[in-house]
């Protein structure tokens, strides 16, 4: 018996967790990943736990087909899974994948079936039972979705559902194609579903109103087996059921199992961001840079008492970190604790200056990164211990078009002068891979999170540079420069930014 069957079968309620992250995810806008970086994201799904893993749609691409091959063949715990349209071409692609499960679909909608498929719901049925068969007699095992189901007559879909469950399907899928529809739908079309097949359902929705973790949880709260979902919520438009927060929600909220090891949540999120050059919003929840950090002074002094008071779950369920914002809304206690964080214990009285000051700051409209505290810091207590340890020699920049851009730095680290060269795809990210070179060496860093804006019109705007840097251990730390040149100001906050979690390192082993 499979493991996702075995998880439906053996415990009503466990849920399971169907990745379409290197499918539908791939889908979004803007988004193309090589083979090999398939590959490398469906190694981390499976480390996470997911059930299946929905690896591509191999008829669109040779590229794609090998992909999928080498992932079927990679001996993962997970099922893996390819898309196919109802069609003999497509599903004898999965074939020659090495693939043992297909996704095979076809639009039930009359808006689908008139004007995309221009068939009649006869020859609809048709190809969807002629697929389901011909995948069951290569052996495969099969599950259907009736694309844009939500949208669809009922008693139509529920017709295809009931032939293909006796042409042999072995899953059932609902899918919320355009996101169209509420919790209450979902639950309901799940329900009528289950009256007409014994198959486990699965549901997947898409996130166009907002609501596909919502109507994810719907669905399974009826009796939904299986939940589709993406890391990130990535997907077309405006994406699928983020695997995060459907995974945390069924947790806390719904006490319902599943096979994922949460604590792999936040690397995984990190991961395929970084492959699919897809930032996370801010304030995403689970997985936001922004989840785990509090500025309030009234957040902050609760949260120092017990994180309980302003977190509904302790940050390392999902690899996390929590982390303190100074600002004009931070307070006393929140200075303190960022302060301490880095084995700085100013007097009372200086703390008082330090708070005033960086209020000040903040009340002109600008953030307070944890340089420019402790910079702040710094200067009211009088300290020398705030000296640079990454010192900035100089650095060179070639560029131009029909030219690789190249940069070559030179650094002095703990007294030691070194150099590195690195290329990019322009002049920033030559000079910042070049920095991190050494960097990673040095001080095991790497560069989490890099924004520009522009704070003035003109060709000779002001910018300004935010760098966020990570060390091995997860503490986060921010730089920010502002300067006419980009490069240099780039170059200068990720110095900054490497020189604070140094710092750190230093005064924490005193403290």
């Amino acid at each position: 018996m499979s493991k996702a069957n075995s998880n439906n079968n053996n415990d009503n309620n466990k849920v399971r967790i169907f990745d379409t992250t290197l499918r539908d995810g791939e889908q979004t806008p803007g988004v193309t990943v090589t083979p090999d970086q398939k590959v490398q994201i469906a190694i981390k799904l499976d480390e996470l736990g997911v059930d299946a893993i929905e690896a591509g749609f191999p008829i669109v691409s040779q590229g794609e087909m090998q992909a999928v091959k080498t992932i079927a063949n990679q001996g993962l715990k997970a099922e893996i899974c390819g898309l196919a349209r109802a069609t003999e071409a497509d599903i004898n692609a999965a074939i020659k994948c090495d693939l043992k499960y297909v996704h095979t679909f076809i639009a039930t909608s009359d808006i689908h079936m008139q004007y995309k498929l221009k068939m009649t719901p006869e020859q609809v049925m048709d190809k969807a039972v002629k697929a389901v068969e011909y995948a069951k007699k290569h052996g495969m095992q099969v599950e259907f979705s009736a694309e844009d189901a939500t949208r669809s007559d009922r008693q139509f879909l529920l017709k295809v559902f009931k032939a293909v469950t006796d042409a042999g399907a072995d899953r059932i899928d609902i899918p919320d194609t355009v996101g169209y529809r509420t919790p209450d739908y979902i639950a309901e079309i799940v329900r009528d579903v289950k009256s007409v097949t014994a198959l486990p359902i699965s549901v997947h929705c898409h996130n166009d109103f907002g609501l596909a973790v919502a109507n994810a949880i719907a669905g399974v709260n009826a009796g939904a087996a299986c939940a589709h979902v993406t890391i990130n919520g990535l997907g077309e438009r405006a994406g699928n059921a983020s695997l995060e927060e459907f995974v945390m929600a069924l947790e806390i909220l719904y006490n319902k199992k599943h096979n994922i090891n949460t604590k792999l949540i936040y690397e995984t999120s990190k991961f395929v961001s970084n492959a699919m050059g897809i930032i996370v919003q801010p304030n995403k929840a689970i997985i936001g840079e922004n989840a785990f950090g509090h500025e309030s002074g009234i957040h902050t002094h609760g949260i120092i008492n017990n994180p309980l008071t302003y977190e509904p779950i302790a940050p390392e369920l999902v690899g996390r970190k929590r982390w303190l914002q100074a600002g004009k809304h931070a307070g006393a206690h929140g200075i303190r604790a960022m302060l301490e964080d880095f084995g700085i214990k100013p007097t009372d009285e200086q703390l008082k200056q330090i708070v005033e000051k960086q209020k000040n700051i903040a009340d002109k409209g600008k953030s307070i990164t944890t340089s420019e505290l402790l910079a702040i810091a710094g200067e009211i207590m009088g300290s020398t211990e705030f000296e640079e340890k990454f010192k900035l020699y100089d650095f060179h920049i070639v560029t131009g078009m029909n030219i690789i851009p190249t940069a070559v730095v030179r650094l002095n680290a703990d007294g030691k002068d070194l150099i590195a060269s690195n290329t990019g795809v322009g002049p920033v990210d030559a000079a910042l891979k070049a920095i991190q070179k050494i960097a990673g060496e040095v001080a095991n860093v790497k560069i989490r999170d890099f924004m520009l804006d522009s704070i003035t019109g003109g060709s000779d705007a002001l910018a300004v540079v935010t760098v966020k840097v990570e060390d091995k251990d997860g503490n986060i730390v921010s730089a920010k420069k502002a300067g006419e040149d980009i490069v240099v100001a780039s170059v200068q906050a990720m110095m900054d930014a490497i020189n604070k979690v140094l710092l750190r390192k230093v005064l924490y082993s005193k403290s």
